[in-house]
């Protein structure tokens, strides 16, 4: 496994993350397609096995059980100082007008709900899920910075959001003396570049690292444009199937370009999407969903191939501008 510092903090973490989405109890929340616990765990533990030290999560995932498998695995499986657990804040975690959102109220009380679930008596990276429009951005990063100085949360982190939304909330805590953020969860992908226009330079200037989310995007660089979806997480996702329009002429043409590549190299080609992110100077560590020991072994495998020039011009060719998706 290699590892890298995440921005310019000292925070050192894998050069994969274990997207932990994929693990939570099916009748709780949303994600009726994820693992329950028993199956679950032997991927965290495989996972850890491999080297890998940083865990995502979120409060809304599973209504909050995905952070209760995560850290019952982590207590048996390895070392709390070794591992980097990530969560996030901002869902609907119940109802009422406080149940969601940044508000200094939502904050301080989804912290220690999700240090109680993940069985922990502090978080390594906690990230606003997304852009909360009703809450001052001063009042979310006043909060933000008092976990921090309590001790219930090492690093600051965000996710899909606009550039003039993130710089906003860079300068603002630059401006008062708050914890900064240190790591942008973005929508970055071969079918979803938009990021590279705006978020990824302003990453890159501010020392901030880059942990992208869907970097197979769903499962579409994975096979060929006409083979239907092959698990039941691509067939039910509800979220995932409204962020690529499978009949645009350019996303076949890239789907289209990763095969040619995966053919021409001898990789999967789920190995060749994630080896295209990783070359991205500005990218530390894309959040894989592991569900299998082979999506496992690919992810790793992506790890050591190395693309030529040749390669990414043909996977970039196609690449045509997108709406901008992932923000709500």
């Amino acid at each position: 496994m290699q590892y890298r510092r995440l921005g310019n903090s000292g925070l050192k973490v894998s050069r994969i993350t274990l997207g932990c989405m994929s693990y939570g109890d099916p009748k709780r929340g949303m994600h009726e397609w994820s693992l329950p616990e028993d199956q679950a765990r032997p991927m965290i533990r495989a996972a850890i096995e491999a080297g890998i030290n940083c865990f995502d999560t979120a409060n809304g995932y599973s209504a909050g059980s995905s952070e209760e498998i995560l850290g019952r695995a982590l207590k048996d499986f390895t070392r709390r100082e070794e591992a980097v657990v990530a969560t996030k804040v901002w869902a609907q975690m119940h109802k009422g007008q406080n149940g969601s959102g940044l508000s200094r109220k939502s904050i301080m009380a989804e912290v220690d709900a999700s240090l109680g679930r993940l069985g922990t008596d502090y978080i390594d990276l906690y990230q606003i899920h997304r852009w909360d429009p009703e809450t001052p951005i001063e009042e979310t990063l006043e909060a933000l910075n008092d976990v921090v100085r309590a001790g219930k949360v090492r690093y600051l982190g965000a996710s899909s959001m606009a550039a003039w939304q993130f710089c906003t909330a860079l300068h603002v805590a630059g401006e008062r003396g708050w914890s900064k953020f240190i790591s942008m969860q973005n929508h970055l992908n071969l079918l979803y570049r938009e990021e590279e226009r705006e978020m990824l330079p302003l990453c890159a200037a501010e020392g901030v690292g880059v942990i992208p989310w869907s970097p197979l995007a769903r499962g579409k660089l994975a096979r060929p444009w006409s083979e239907e979806p092959v698990t039941h997480r691509e067939k039910t996702d509800i979220f995932g199937g409204g962020l690529y329009a499978r009949t645009k002429a350019a996303d076949k043409a890239v789907v289209e370009a990763v095969g040619a590549v995966s053919e021409r190299l001898g990789a999967p080609r789920s190995q060749v999407a994630l080896a295209w992110l990783l070359a991205k100077p500005e990218v530390t560590s894309p959040i894989v969903g592991i569900s299998s020991q082979k999506h496992l072994d690919d992810a790793l495998a992506g790890l050591e191939l190395k693309l030529d020039a040749e390669s990414i011009k043909a996977l970039e060719g196609p690449y045509a501008p997108h709406p901008v998706l992932g923000h709500s």
